[in-house]
């Protein structure tokens, strides 16, 4: 023990933050904890039906302060005081505006039940307007400063959402100086860094959510942001120019953090990253390799030498970024805007009669009734599984498209729907259910294709996410679609295990982050491959996915004035 060394990884997803310690020699994982958030579990400061989905910062240090204490707890005597690294991966795009010196609007006293002066989740889409916007203009201007993000900005992003809050807020205007991702923040919190100016950025939140490229000198052009709002004005000179991968070391911890968190000051933090970047790099990607992080929703990640790329600009993606996932590669992001949320829709009204009828008798105690309602919703999805795998692919006459949340890729829009047809009087949930995972791996098999047409190689397939560990029917049915096998990474919790090994490199133990993963990653816990009769099935019945997406894009004109007065 006391000549071990170990690293802690940080992975702050939709829901909660989880902490890995790690030994950064062996790869050995000595402990682990997930702690939600308070706020976003009561539903504060969120409006689904506006699609508003803000976090407060303090969310965010409660849970990792708990997240880092706990785990530490159970590792043996001496851990904590043989840690040489921390290393954080955020959800993203996840900003929020600042002041002058770098705090998040929310801390302070008259911001603090602002939901606009809090972090914007990515999968708010409250800026679908400024989007599109973004898009004329970039389409318009000498550069597009899209082309290195598929050509297509989203709802998703930084700057549309920035963009709309200070249009909505004129009392955030007043103080807004700049805006800091989520993985920004954090690193710059536990060292010090109080100027916005001096924060260290991410590299791969910058190029793949704010149109940064070394190429036009950094962020878009003042013109260009003030063309498109002179609300933008000025935040340019306060952002940065210049990027940092994730194997960067920012500092080491403060004395006020090191107490906080029970660790020696001299922990090295690294730069920041988003949690597939991070996730994939723990699943041990390499060139070729389709990495698919599958939670509420997908994001995919490859990586590609420069010689295969060339001067390629692959369309409909989020993003070819160099060094957003391995230093000195050329890393690729595209997914699905929804993917687990979809069939987390579907629990949610199978549950409408438990949680609004079952609730409500007087038959049964209390304390039995709330057994009974969470033992009931619990099984949903299981059961569901289990009676969906026994229905054969060539009874699957329901067809679904898998756009509930918008469509990330291929080719970004959050104005499109979901959509499902084929119903009839014997549709049953389980057909039902086994059409939206259909759907799902449908929408996965689009964003394959995107890159096969454009020239990536894709010889295997990773999955890493509670999904791919815990349903066997979702990743069967993917494999069949895909006609593919998949490989399904052992570790639980791969993001942050992959932010485990960024932060033994920024702490000096592995001069690269191709070495870390070779002495510190865990393999893979199963693999599924595809069943050719299935997949000659699903053949067919991609192409009737693609003709009802395209019908249902086409259609949304329509399905908008379906309300109007005039109609």
């Amino acid at each position: 023990m006391d000549n071990d060394r170990f690293v802690i990884g940080i992975d702050y997803g939709t829901d909660s933050c989880r902490a890995v310690v790690v030994n950064a020699s062996t790869g050995e994982e000595l402990a682990s904890a997930v702690k939600y958030y308070s706020r976003w579990a009561e539903g504060k400061y969120c409006d689904p039906g506006k699609n508003q989905y803000r976090q407060h910062p303090l969310d965010y240090i409660e849970s990792l302060e708990d997240a880092i204490r706990e785990s530490l707890s159970g590792c043996p005597s001496g851990t904590a005081e043989n840690v040489v690294g921390i290393a954080f991966d955020t959800t993203g795009s996840t900003p929020v505006l600042t002041d002058e010196n770098g705090t998040p609007l929310a801390l302070l006293p008259e911001f603090a039940e602002n939901p606009n002066a809090m972090f914007v989740l990515w999968k708010d889409h409250t800026a679908i307007e400024e989007a599109a916007e973004i898009n004329e203009l970039a389409r318009k201007w000498e550069i597009d400063y899209t082309a290195y993000e598929g050509g297509i900005y989203s709802s998703e992003w930084v700057w549309a959402k920035m963009l709309h809050v200070l249009r909505a807020d004129k009392s955030i205007r007043t103080k807004a100086y700049a805006w800091i991702e989520h993985c920004d923040w954090l690193p710059a919190v536990l060292t010090g860094v109080v100027k916005s100016e001096e924060v260290y950025r991410s590299r791969c939140a910058a190029g793949h959510k704010a149109m940064w490229h070394e190429k036009w000198g950094g962020l878009p052009g003042e013109e260009f942001l003030t063309a498109l709002d002179p609300l933008l004005a000025g935040f340019r000179g306060h952002l940065f120019s210049e990027t940092f991968t994730t194997d960067v070391k920012v500092g080491t911890l403060t004395k006020e953090w090191a107490d906080r968190l029970g660790l020696p000051e001299t922990v090295a933090v690294a730069v920041g990253a988003f949690d597939c970047h991070t996730g994939a790099v723990g699943a041990e990607i390499t060139p070729k390799a389709f990495v698919r992080v599958i939670g509420t929703s997908t994001c995919d990640i490859m990586v590609s030498s420069y010689e295969e790329m060339g001067d390629k600009l692959i369309p409909g993606i989020c993003g070819q970024v160099d060094g957003s996932v391995i230093p000195g590669m050329i890393g690729l992001e595209a997914g699905q805007s929804g993917f687990g949320d979809i069939y987390a829709w579907f629990k949610r009204v199978l549950e409408w009669p438990l949680e609004n009828i079952l609730s409500q008798t007087t038959l049964i105690d209390e304390a039995t009734k709330a057994k009974l309602i969470k033992d009931t919703a619990d099984q949903i999805i299981p059961i569901l599984s289990e009676e969906a795998a026994k229905i054969p692919a060539r009874e699957s006459t329901i067809l679904a498209v898998d756009w509930m949340n918008g469509r990330r890729t291929p080719d970004a829009s959050q104005a499109v729907k979901g959509t499902i047809t084929g119903l009839n009087l014997a549709s049953s949930a389980p057909l039902i259910f086994r059409a939206l995972v259909e759907a799902t791996a449908f929408g996965s098999k689009a964003i394959v294709d995107r890159f096969l047409e454009n020239g990536i190689e894709i010889n295997s397939v990773i999955g890493i996410g509670g999904i791919s560990l815990k349903s066997p029917f979702v990743m069967q049915t993917l494999s069949d679609v895909l006609n593919m096998p998949i490989k399904v990474a052992k570790s639980e919790q791969a993001c942050a295990f992959g932010a485990s090994m960024f932060a033994a490199v920024a702490a000096g133990m592995y001069e690269k982050v191709e070495d870390a993963q070779k002495a510190m990653g865990q393999g893979f816990a199963n693999e599924y491959f595809p069943d050719e009769a299935n997949h000659l099935i699903y053949k067919e019945l991609y192409g009737k996915y693609i003709a009802l997406g395209r019908f249902t894009e086409n259609s949304a004109i329509f399905a908008g004035n379906f309300n109007s007065p005039s109609l």
